[in-house]
């Protein structure tokens, strides 16, 4: 409690450290947390125990991100509280890290997608229309779901946007024309943000659309649209140009998020 009310306030994460803090608390017999001990007791054996029971019940990735809670944690009562002398986290095996997310959005899925979300011509009037219009802005720019809530117009210019707070560090991102004009077809619709939705109601509009339009089943996420934007993009320029139009410091990732489908492979051979 001291943890979430303290230290995770104050992470741009906060919001989803809390839910799984909460978790924590509110179901112990998934979570086998929190452990009837003092915190000092707290062995390496114990949180072994706790990820094996885990991962009976959710995904390697859920429980990454679980584990990246408790380590900070402990870490924040070893330096900061003085509560533990030795983080017991640190000697614990972490689970092996799950491949990365191979799912592009198709048009059709677009097309429906946009549909649900009430698409249409001139000015922004519902919530639910600017998250399809923030949905197309990731698609065709590649912005990650949480750049897009936080970008204000006073950051965007005729031919990009800066972009002062990411994942990683501050970037520019070029707008080709018709991402432009989806940015200025918001104006005057909010005071705040261009798109006036922040990340938690733009995650429920978006899910309450996918189930409208009949692909709650097909297993893709508002996420999924910075992969597809990769690939697409990436047929139109080198792999060092997008790694920085997204951000990567690793040319690897550019590997992960760049998908083309073998026929688009022999076409381009073939091209000419």
């Amino acid at each position: 409690e001291k943890y979430s009310s303290e230290v995770s306030i104050k992470k741009r994460g906060k919001h989803w450290e809390e839910v799984r803090i909460n978790a924590f608390r509110s179901d112990p017999e998934s979570h086998r947390l929190p452990l009837v001990l003092p915190i000092g007791e707290v062995t390496t054996g114990h949180l072994a125990e706790w990820r094996d029971h885990r991962l009976t019940k959710v995904s390697t990735g859920t429980v990454l991100r679980e584990l990246t809670i408790l380590i900070n944690l402990f870490e924040v009562c070893r330096k900061e509280w003085g509560w533990v002398v030795k983080n017991p986290t640190e000697d614990m095996s972490r689970p092996s890290r799950p491949e990365h997310r191979d799912r592009l959005i198709s048009w059709f899925e677009i097309r429906k997608m946009l549909r649900a979300l009430n698409w249409q011509r001139g000015p922004c009037r519902t919530k639910t229309q600017a998250v399809g219009r923030a949905f197309m802005l990731a698609l065709r720019s590649g912005m990650r779901a949480g750049e897009i809530c936080n970008l204000k117009l006073e950051f965007v210019f005729d031919d990009h946007c800066l972009l002062p707070v990411t994942k990683s560090k501050p970037r520019r991102v070029p707008l080709t024309r018709q991402s432009f004009r989806l940015i200025e077809s918001m104006q005057g619709w909010s005071d705040q943000t261009v798109f006036g939705v922040d990340s938690r109601r733009r995650d429920a509009l978006f899910r309450k659309a996918r189930e409208k339009a009949g692909l709650a089943e097909a297993g893709f996420r508002f996420h999924d649209a910075r992969h597809t934007a990769a690939t697409m993009t990436a047929k139109k320029i080198d792999i060092l140009d997008l790694c920085k139009i997204f951000g990567w410091s690793d040319p690897k990732m550019a590997m992960v998020y760049y998908n083309p489908t073998v026929s688009d492979l022999a076409a381009r051979l073939n091209k000419n």
